[in-house]
């Protein structure tokens, strides 16, 4: 690459900024001084924590919290005056296993459970009060197969399906002027999107405090359309909800939901053809997003640069995959150009 190569186009933020925040989810490692740091500084506007705001991490025991990881995240936003998400509090996974066990190791109860619920969400959102502008309150409660809308979680069977509603209620509660989203993947899937969207609809109708929908966009080459996105954000708007693509990454590999072993034929590699649609396949949703920009206000990419990302373990272990725009150098590739050049 030429230099000046990087300083020739315009950054994400600057590219973006008559349109909608461009965010990246971090870990505490990246806010340290550093080549991580400086890339964020310079090409983004929002960040979210990708694993530090989790039930598991910041709240390990009954009457422990981890906060370190999220108050380095949270300062790194404030110095920087970079717009932060907070992510997630309510999501079956992840959640720390003494959640739903009392002292004696039995299941609790429901009102032990909401208790619980109630003061998580309490405790972590006062923390961060007036430093986090949006939440992902309930992550991840419908189900990716069947006719059902909800999830068999241990917050459905224990809770009942108003645990959703009562998750907002708290949250409304502990800072009401933060943003309140509901966020779900395989959302372009029309049976999945159909189910997410009569939640919403639900939770609209009975008036719980929602705000909008994260639309988490873990998407491949391959997938979505062009048709599929346009009629994803056209629905979920269409209920009066804010729309933010919170979770964005564009796998080189057919995309598949569920964790398998690694086969013989699963290679990681990152062709010059693979470069190319992807850069192209960028370049299809950008201009899906900046069609949108009067619905959409937030999109975030779930990683800074092809150096570390969740789907290098994910659904193959140890498969590497290249699904950001930048390289493992932390140099823009031909997928950046195609989004901040329009």
């Amino acid at each position: 690459m030429e230099p000046g190569y990087h300083m020739a186009q315009p950054t994400l933020k600057e590219a973006y900024k008559n349109y909608f925040p461009i965010g990246v989810a971090v870990n505490p490692r990246m806010v340290q001084p550093g080549p991580d740091a400086e890339l964020i500084k310079a090409q983004f506007n929002s960040m979210t924590p990708e694993n530090a705001m989790k039930m598991g991490p910041i709240h390990p025991e009954e009457n422990r919290y981890y906060w370190n990881d999220a108050d380095a995240i949270a300062d790194f936003a404030q110095q920087n005056k970079i717009k932060l998400r907070g992510h997630t509090l309510c999501w079956h996974n992840q959640t720390p296993r003494w959640f739903f066990t009392d002292s004696t190791g039995k299941t609790v109860s429901r009102d032990l459970l909401l208790a619980r619920l109630k003061r998580h969400i309490t405790d972590v959102m006062g923390r961060y009060k007036g430093k986090i502008y949006a939440w992902d309150v309930v992550n991840e409660a419908v189900p990716d197969t069947g006719t059902g809308i909800y999830r068999k979680t241990k917050f459905y069977e224990i809770i009942g399906e108003d645990y959703i509603e009562k998750a907002f209620q708290y949250a409304h509660e502990a800072d009401p002027s933060a943003q309140l989203f509901y966020n779900d993947y395989n959302t372009e899937n029309a049976s999945k999107r159909q189910r997410i969207y009569q939640l919403l609809k639900k939770l609209k109708e009975k008036g719980v405090p929602i705000n909008g929908v994260g639309l988490q966009a873990h998407w491949s080459i391959y997938e979505p359309t062009k048709q599929e996105l346009d009629e994803s954000i056209t629905k979920f708007a269409s209920l009066g909800l804010k729309v933010q693509f919170t979770e964005v990454d564009v796998s080189v590999y057919p995309k598949e939901h569920e964790r398998r072993a690694r086969r013989d034929t699963d290679k990681s590699e990152f062709t010059p053809d693979m470069n190319d649609k992807q850069a192209d396949h960028y370049k299809m949703l950008f201009e899906v997003f900046r069609k949108h920009r009067d619905k959409i206000t937030g999109v975030t990419f779930w990683n800074l640069t092809d150096k570390y990302s969740w789907l290098d373990n994910f659904p193959v272990p140890g498969r590497k995959d290249y699904p950001l725009l930048f390289d493992q150098n932390g140099q823009p590739k031909k997928a950046y150009e195609s989004v901040v050049k329009f």
